[in-house]
């Protein structure tokens, strides 16, 4: 490995590491300037693409803590993902990535501005020897991540490639009996790129996992055909049906959608709720966020509420 692969996997792997995710976040940001200096000063070129294993596991690890408990931890690792979309854009290997994790910089951005309004966790009263415990740790609330939201999806652009695939895929939700208008969980899920792929192996517009893409008909081999926009939308389609029959309400079927229909299924027995907001602090972390970011891009861009979509006949 060249010494500028060397410091840029230690860079990013450090950055994932919960040890820096919860210190200063300014620390990456200044690792990675002292090291470009320092390279730059002994005329290395920093542009050379980080290497692919170091990289995958270094995804893997952001992946992780984005399934993390902790909203607000997420914010911490602003710094880090921004650093490494060039090198994930250098290298035709990793082009993918870069695609997946752009479409998630918003959840650091999202988690920068819950750190702004999240309650101040009540004092715990001392233990018997006189030692306090803990403080509980923040939660945002659903209100507050669907306020914020609101704000940070104001600010987006309609996606460049939306206008090629939104009109194309709408009929494809409709004849699957979902509404049309869910074809833009596209946004939220690759910013309509269908190259994206996430470290866990999600891929396409829709990120299917391997496992949703075969159980709703796609073949992953000889050619995936979750890269293709048209098959992808009808699989995603038939999913998000499915889970709509089984939960009977949009935001928990977007959440068992994300987080995984058994992920949700067991939280929602295990305390007893049958509601997203009640279910919602049990959630992952990205899933936590993902669906007040879906429920924000359809007002954005279709004018409706989750609660307002009509299921075709």
């Amino acid at each position: 490995m060249t010494p500028t692969r060397a410091w840029l996997a230690a860079a990013f792997l450090a950055a994932a590491s919960p040890g820096l995710a919860q210190s200063d976040p300014q620390d990456l940001s200044r690792v990675l300037e002292a090291g470009r200096t320092l390279l730059e000063a002994q005329g290395i070129q920093v542009e050379i693409p980080v290497d692919l294993d170091q990289t995958r596991e270094w995804l893997k690890a952001l992946q992780d803590r984005l399934g993390g408990e902790y909203v607000l931890d997420l914010s911490q690792l602003r710094p880090a993902a921004e650093a490494a979309i060039p090198w994930l854009e250098s290298s035709e290997e990793t082009q993918p990535y870069a695609l997946w994790l752009r479409t998630r910089l918003d959840y650091f951005r999202a988690a920068d501005e819950l750190q702004r309004v999240s309650p101040v966790p009540t004092p715990v009263p001392r233990k018997p020897d006189g030692n306090a415990a803990p403080a509980p740790h923040p939660k945002p609330t659903p209100e507050q991540q669907r306020q914020v939201w609101s704000k940070v999806v104001a600010l987006e652009p309609w996606p460049e490639e939306a206008g090629k695939y939104v009109s194309q895929l709408k009929p494809v939700f409709a004849s699957e009996k979902v509404p049309s208008e869910l074809v833009w969980i596209a946004e939220v899920e690759s910013s309509f790129q269908p190259g994206a792929r996430s470290p866990a192996g999600a891929a396409g517009l829709f990120q299917l996992m391997p496992g949703t893409a075969r159980q709703e008909g796609l073949r992953l081999w000889p050619l995936d055909q979750r890269y293709d926009p048209q098959k992808s939308a009808r699989a995603s389609a038939k999913y998000l049906h499915a889970l709509h029959t089984e939960f009977k309400d949009w935001s928990l079927a977007l959440a068992a959608y994300n987080a995984g229909d058994g992920q949700v299924r067991t939280l929602m027995k295990r305390h007893g709720v049958r509601s997203y907001d009640r279910l919602a602090p049990h959630l992952p972390a990205e899933t936590q966020l993902y669906v007040p970011k879906v429920e924000a891009v359809l007002r954005r861009r279709e004018g409706k509420a989750l609660v307002e979509l009509k299921t075709p006949s």
